[in-house]
């Protein structure tokens, strides 16, 4: 199982010192977070795309190839790449090239984007959302694995024996999360492919989170990936620690009542009962995450959020200090220790690449093929 975080790249007021980060102190931030991330031994950085304030991360590609040149490690993804608002060609070209930067270290996780002025800005509707994530994302995918395009659709210009350079890194594109916080057709979508399917997992209640993986894992069935337990889930979640709950409550309070998103509205006890929010100890958030296995099953990548609504950089590496130190390998032992063998492992770049060669020289699927489930279809015949 994979272990990270992700930014969202505010730019937010501390309300305890009423300092604001610059736009080049944020950004900067974000490259010492991700940094840090590898150094205490996680195994992800995401980083989400917005193009209006108070975000600063509007080309989350360049930031990334920046973090490669820094890290050996890390696996770089998005927490969001807006596939209805960016060309397919342009995310095709950019994160082929990331890969052969960062020797297959990344992925892709697509989403819709919440801010609906970002349609306009970039010359489309919002009223078509979904067709442009479906219709854009059909093309990502041919630009990835045919060499020779011929292509016509609705939302762009038509495309005639047309390459993509560079081709992704040993024929295997990045793999790709499909992000949603409450559209099931986007679900839908996740699983006609057999790609993964991230839910945000910060604002809503367990029960809406439970009801949206278990439609993504019974389509993933349907459509012959393997097992509903063998969809590749992945999970965000929200947590600020000190050593006892007691401090972590007192000091995290003014971020959570001024933040942008929730500041001014439920209480911070209303909050944590109802969403994923965990504030407290070490221990709290170990028992709150294993919580989520209860009601999504067993999945494949756990990403926080904890660098948001102001919080300085030092309190930051504080918390990652934490999470590396006595939160992560807690959650990884125990996590290994209750997955049963046939749910696969997280998706590398290596692994895929392995499980292709695999395929190739078989005439059934190995047992390794860990990524579709396809071998364990085809022994079940």
């Amino acid at each position: 199982m994979q272990f990270g975080v992700f930014s969202v790249s505010d730019i937010t007021t501390d309300p305890t010192s009423g300092r604001t980060p610059s736009e080049a102190e944020r950004i900067k931030a974000v490259v010492a977070i991700a940094t840090k991330a590898e150094e205490v031994g996680l195994d992800v950085f995401a980083l989400g795309e917005h193009h209006n304030p108070p975000f600063v991360s509007s080309s989350p590609a360049t930031t990334l190839g920046y973090i490669a040149a820094r890290t050996e490690r890390l696996i770089l993804s998005t927490a969001t790449t807006l596939i209805t608002t960016n060309d397919p060609v342009r995310i095709a070209e950019d994160f082929a090239t990331l890969q052969h930067l960062a020797n297959g270290r990344v992925d892709l996780m697509l989403g819709r984007g919440n801010t609906a002025p970002v349609y306009p800005w970039f010359g489309q509707d919002i009223r078509n959302g979904i067709r442009l994530a479906i219709e854009n994302y059909a093309l990502l995918r041919r630009l990835w694995d045919e060499d020779v395009v011929d292509w016509k659709g609705r939302f762009r210009t038509p495309l005639q024996s047309f390459t993509l350079t560079p081709r992704p890194l040993d024929g295997v594109p990045p793999f790709v999360w499909h992000g949603s916080i409450r559209s099931p057709e986007i679900a839908e979508q996740a699983a006609s492919y057999g790609d993964g399917f991230f839910h945000n997992h910060i604002f809503w209640p367990k029960e809406h989170t439970r009801r949206m993986v278990r439609l993504y894992r019974e389509r993933f069935a349907h459509y012959g990936h393997g097992t509903p337990e063998q969809a590749v889930v992945g999970l965000g979640g929200q947590v600020f620690m000190r050593r006892n709950s007691q401090e972590a409550v007192r000091e995290f309070r003014p971020y959570f009542d001024n933040a942008p998103v929730y500041g001014h509205g439920p209480s911070l006890e209303e909050f944590t009962r109802e969403t994923p929010l965990t504030v407290g100890s070490p221990q709290q958030v170990i028992d709150r995450t294993l919580g989520f296995r209860e009601y999504i099953g067993d999945y494949q990548r756990q990403l926080f959020l904890i660098d948001h609504a102001g919080l300085p950089l030092k309190t930051v590496l504080e918390q990652l200090d934490l999470l590396g130190e006595e939160v992560v390998p807690v959650l990884r032992k125990e996590f290994a220790a209750l997955r049963p063998a046939d749910v696969p492992e997280a998706p590398t770049h290596a692994g895929r690449v392995a499980d292709r060669d695999g395929a190739r020289h078989a005439t059934v699927h190995a047992s390794g093929d860990d990524v579709t489930g396809q071998a364990r279809q085809e022994e079940a015949r």
